[in-house]
Parts: structure tokens; C-alpha cells; sequence
């Protein structure tokens, strides 16, 4: 493993907010990411989540936008705060701002032009784990995930592709079926190609579908002034997947009068969700 190197560091709620910087062997390339971890981290291991950003974000939205340091204080668990994507120089990684740099999906690339780069779901299941397990004094035997948007759409899929690695999973407003969706379709074509059917493994509706691990929980919330909420987002498709593959997944589903896409509304229900993962994650 690469040095990990700190970059910057805050006092919030009790919490140490930190940046930093380590070279990826997955990604090929420097990443950064963040991290709230509190008081109790000094005398203990203490429970982790990994909270996936959604498009054009990286990993200072969540810790300056989401106002989570009080609730991690409160249930004493250290939450990191990767990036969206590599940060390389690809021939049309910056044409749009759903597609390329800020928009890895969390998916890893097939499409040659792609693919020794964008390995994001891989960096996320595997390497960032191991970054987290051997720098921090965390117990990743009791990790957790959670995101929004297209980081909601990796928390998902990292926990029903990955069965027990995270013990917890929960989302702001997710893309459920990307492989039905605009977003899903643009990204998944250019970093998967073609072939639809291998899109399957990166859509949390199909994964559903065919789950076998460990029992789930999941709690999503949604916004029902979300201006993306019917096109691209598509939580009922993921509820009624859920429901017919039987009931090793469940879902709660909270719709929010008023609420949009912004994090105006995951920093009203963030506390509901480290709640949530504190309660799972305290019986592992």
C-alpha cells in the first residue's frame, strides 16, 4: 500500500475532518478522500461508512454540505468521503458533466479508452478498504455505505455485488435503475459498452433480483419535488425488485413532500441515516 498523506485537518462536533492523498494501485492514479472520525477513534476501533457523492461532486461536498459531524460524534463512527472518479486526462473526460471526470459510477470499465482508469467499484469494495483498515483505527468488520444520487446508485450496488463486506447500505435519492435511465444508459455504454446484459451487474434493481447474501436493510430517502425523481431515479423499481426476490432485501422507502435533488435535503435526513447504520453496525 502507498503512503496515505494528510493534506488538511478541522475540529467539527468533537470530530477531526481531514483530507487526504494516497497513489491508487487500482486507479492508477493519486486519490484523495476525507474523513470525519471522532473523539472515541483514540481509545477504540470504532464502525466506518463510506459515503459515495453523487455527479460532478468529489470528496469535500458531503463533509462542508451534509452537517454529519454532530450525528458521528453522537454514535461514535468515523465516516470516509471518496472521490466521484479518477482525476486523469482522458480525450473526452470533460465534454460533459455526467460522463468522465466526477461521474465514475462506481463502476469498473470494459471499454478499452476506460478501462485502466475508471475501476471505481473495485477501488471502493476492495483497495479503499484496505486504505481505511490499515490507517485508521476502525473496525472494518463493521463498515457501512451510503451515498447520493449516482453515489447513492454505488451504495446499492456495492452491497449487493459485495455480500458482507458492508454490513449496512443506505441512500439519498439513488439511481435504482440505471439500466433504464438516461444517466444509466450514457455511462454504462461508454465505460461497459454495448452489451446491455453486462450493465445488469452494476444496477441495483437487477441485483435485487438475484441476491443471495447476508440479510439487508436498506433505507432510502426521497424527495418528491426531485425534478429527476421519474426519468432517472426510479425507486420504485428497486422497492418492487426488492419485494418479488423474496426477503433477504429489505427497503424502506421515505418520500418527502418539497424536498428536492440538493443537500438541502440530505442534511435534513443524514442523522436519520448514521442512525440508522450506528443500530445495524453496533449488532455486527
Amino acid at each position: 500500500m502507498s503512503a496515505v498523506t494528510e493534506e488538511s485537518s478541522a475540529k467539527c462536533f468533537g470530530t477531526d475532518v481531514k483530507i487526504f492523498k494516497h497513489q491508487s494501485e487500482v486507479l492508477k492514479c493519486e486519490m484523495k478522500f476525507a474523513a470525519i472520525l471522532p473523539e472515541q477513534i483514540s481509545q477504540k476501533k470504532v464502525p466506518v461508512l463510506f459515503f459515495l457523492s453523487g455527479l460532478t461532486c468529489n470528496e469535500q461536498n458531503f463533509i462542508t454540505k451534509a452537517g454529519a459531524q454532530r450525528s458521528a460524534a453522537e454514535h461514535g463512527i468515523a465516516i470516509i468521503c471518496p472521490d466521484t472518479s479518477p482525476r486523469v486526462d482522458i480525450e473526452g473526460d470533460s465534454e460533459s458533466w455526467d460522463f468522465g471526470k466526477g461521474a465514475g459510477f462506481y463502476v469498473d470499465a470494459t471499454e478499452e479508452k476506460w478501462k485502466t482508469h475508471y475501476n471505481m467499484y473495485s477501488y471502493i469494495t476492495k483497495e479503499l478498504v484496505d486504505v481505511v483498515a490499515q490507517t485508521f483505527n476502525v473496525d472494518v468488520a463493521k463498515l457501512g455505505v451510503f451515498g447520493h444520487s449516482m453515489g447513492g446508485h454505488g451504495a446499492l450496488v456495492c452491497a449487493l455485488r459485495s455480500p458482507g463486506v458492508f454490513k449496512s447500505v443506505s441512500a439519498f435519492a439513488p439511481i435504482c435503475h440505471p439500466c433504464k435511465c438516461p444517466w444509466g444508459d450514457k455511462a454504462f455504454s461508454g465505460y461497459l459498452g454495448p452489451d446491455k446484459e453486462t450493465w445488469k451487474a452494476y444496477d441495483a434493481t437487477e441485483l435485487a433480483k438475484v441476491y443471495d447474501g447476508p440479510q439487508l436493510s436498506v433505507l432510502i430517502d426521497q424527495g418528491k419535488a426531485d425534478k429527476f425523481l421519474e426519468n432517472q431515479l426510479k425507486p420504485q423499481d428497486f422497492v418492487r425488485a426488492c419485494a418479488e426476490a423474496g426477503t433477504r432485501v429489505g427497503v424502506v422507502l421515505r418520500s418527502h413532500d418539497g424536498y428536492d435533488h440538493s443537500y438541502y435535503f440530505i442534511s435534513t435526513f443524514v442523522a436519520d441515516h448514521i442512525k440508522h447504520h450506528a443500530e445495524i453496525l453496533s449488532q455486527k
